[in-house]
């Protein structure tokens, strides 16, 4: 199963973190692990390549652990971009359930 947490203040989301593998098919094939990780990526591709927010990035490709927190409170086009990501993850996890990929808002 696949963890990820969304840490958030009252004003925009400020990092997330991701860890471990849906197992919801066999490596190689897994729709879930691919569609949780390519959403994940391109947000920080994203927030990289289109935004002058700073971050730290802690990655483990074995466990599946992307930890990623903003150093700054989030500009307009990075929160645009987190919140994106958010709404896409909470659709994998309507369409495909929470034995698969568990969802949770952590207030910091």
């Amino acid at each position: 199963m696949i963890t990820i947490t969304i840490f958030q203040n009252q004003e925009s989301v400020t990092g997330f973190r991701c860890i471990g593998h849906a197992e919801y098919a066999e490596y190689g094939s897994d729709i879930v692990c691919a569609g949780v990780s390519a959403l994940v990526v391109n947000a920080i591709n994203s927030i990289e390549t289109l935004t002058s927010s700073e971050y730290d990035l802690k990655t483990d490709e074995e466990t599946g652990l992307v930890d990623f927190k903003l150093k700054k409170k989030a500009d307009h086009d990075t929160s645009v971009l987190l919140v994106s990501m958010v709404l896409g993850l909470q659709g994998i996890q309507t369409n495909y359930g929470n034995e698969y990929l568990i969802i949770d808002f952590k207030e910091v």
